[in-house]
């Protein structure tokens, strides 16, 4: 994969992350008590998904894009890597958990929106963006 494509998985997985979030924000504001018969809670259900499958094996994801750009020195950024592995796998765990249930009602997606493990991943998320973008 050139660095490129890379650049552009990057991007995608941040962006799938970033919009199910934002989707479960208006989501949670709904009200409604199961994401059965309607569009939105199929949407909602949709998006959960996707962000699901951006989080696999995240941290290997950027761990390999670090070694590609060959960024020194590399112990910071393996560091922070770290913590996102973490965070995502933590994260990923909890909309695993909601991903599970026969209806996914707005209280579970505003709940799961105010956990701080998909809080801190989305912060992470945006720090090692913006620390990307100056080797780009």
């Amino acid at each position: 994969m050139s660095q490129t494509e890379v650049l552009a998985e990057l991007s995608s997985r941040i962006n799938i992350i970033e919009e199910a979030y934002e989707f479960m924000l208006a989501y949670a504001s709904q009200g409604l008590s199961t994401d059965q018969g309607n569009d939105t809670g199929r949407q909602a259900r949709e998006y959960l998904k996707k962000c699901d499958a951006a989080l696999n094996d995240f941290g290997k994801f950027l761990t390999d894009f670090i070694d590609r750009l060959g960024l020194e020195p590399a112990a910071p950024y393996r560091a922070f890597i770290s913590v996102i592995d973490r965070d995502a796998r933590d994260a990923q765990a909890a909309l695993q958990l909601v991903l599970a249930q026969p209806a996914i009602s707005s209280q579970m997606v505003d709940n799961l929106n105010a956990s701080i493990h998909l809080r801190a991943l989305l912060t992470d998320l945006f720090l090692i963006d913006e620390v990307l973008k100056a080797h780009r």
